[in-house]
């Protein structure tokens, strides 16, 4: 009986220390590395993003500082943007003479608009009133004549007066100079009209000076833009969403345009770059996965993925101690985490990658 309890007693110690074993080998890194798994160490690395200045100024103001957490779009420094700001009002009072120019070119565009054809028709009008006035006055003169010539020869007969003859005289120097009147009615109608038909040439003219008046408020607005652009650019913001990791600049420094400012890291996408030996990368390709150790959480494998091979091999980094090591031919890899939870893995971390290579 003793000897069946020893032998159970046995089994499941054995059973204990195979199942510790499995879960040694799932959960945390392997202490000898199987045939399946290839074994790759280096650092952590991110993709740097560098938020620089397209201004030349004075740094007015910093905001965050090394390790804070920002958002994309995110005001880092500020420059001095005194000079700045005086040449956005000045191109907005421009902007708002410009403007207030070309409304009032375009009202009286309208009124010439509308004006144009209805001089035209008046003088036109007129024109046809004096022409009927002089026909009626000719007719009248020509009457006059007639009855003049009668008066005449009626009065070798004694069958009227001279007084009638002399009316009727006087009557035809009447009608004569309104014959005359008239005449020179319709040839001031004639230039009215013509002067009326000019109308168009000028509000051709018109148009032409409303379209430069135009062109002249787009201008000011776009002296306007670019000077609120320049203003903006006096704000330095963040290009991605990320931990900053290094602060190039403080208060009170004068900058140059294009001097990096802030050195920021996206840590959702950081990555182990490491290196494979020539005689091992022929077992590799892009996709295949990767438990990822760190040094700090020796424990606790975080997945990865290969998504960079490099297309030439190089010779390992210096940074190798032994110089059997240093001459051997590597490619470099990247293996990118799945997931960064916390943020708690980092730029400058050690680390360790298992790849499946089965």
């Amino acid at each position: 009986m003793q000897t069946k309890t020893k032998t159970r007693l046995s089994f499941l110690f054995v059973a204990f220390l195979l199942a510790a074993a499995i879960y040694g080998f799932v959960s945390s890194r392997p202490a000898t590395v199987p045939d399946n798994l290839i074994k790759v160490s280096g650092r952590i690395e991110g993709e740097h993003h560098l938020a620089s200045t397209k201004m030349a100024g004075k740094i007015m103001e910093v905001r965050v500082a090394e390790g804070d957490q920002v958002k994309k779009g995110q005001v880092l420094a500020v420059l001095d943007d005194t000079q700045v700001r005086a040449r956005v009002t000045q191109a907005a009072a421009a902007y708002g003479a410009a403007m207030a120019n070309y409304k009032a070119a375009q009202t009286g565009l309208v009124v010439y608009e509308k004006q144009t054809p209805l001089q035209i028709a008046t003088s036109d009008a007129n024109l046809t009133h004096a022409q009927a006035a002089l026909k009626a006055a000719v007719s009248s003169e020509d009457q006059a004549k007639t009855d003049l010539k009668r008066m005449q020869a009626l009065i070798k007969k004694n069958a009227v007066s001279q007084h009638d003859v002399e009316s009727a005289a006087l009557s035809l120097k009447t009608l004569h100079a309104q014959a005359i009147t008239a005449q020179t009615a319709v040839e001031q109608a004639r230039k009215a009209l013509a002067l009326a038909q000019l109308g168009w040439e000028q509000l051709e003219a018109k148009r032409e000076e409303t379209d430069a008046i135009k062109a002249q408020t787009l201008q000011a607005h776009a002296t306007l833009m670019e000077a609120m652009s320049v203003l903006e650019d006096m704000k330095i913001r963040s290009p991605i969403d990320g931990v900053v990791t290094t602060k190039l600049i403080n208060t009170g420094e004068v900058i140059n345009s294009g001097t990096g400012l802030f050195d920021i890291v996206n840590l959702d996408q950081v990555f182990l770059k490491g290196y494979i030996a020539e005689n091992q990368i022929g077992k590799i390709h892009l996709g295949l996965k990767a438990d990822l150790y760190l040094d700090s959480l020796p424990d606790r494998p975080f997945d990865s993925e290969i998504r960079y091979i490099s297309s030439q091999a190089e010779f390992t980094p210096k940074e190798v101690q032994t110089q059997e090591e240093r001459v051997k031919l590597v490619y470099v890899i990247k293996l990118y985490l799945s997931d960064n939870p916390q943020h708690r893995v980092t730029p400058g971390l050690p680390a360790d990658a298992y790849i499946h290579i089965q």
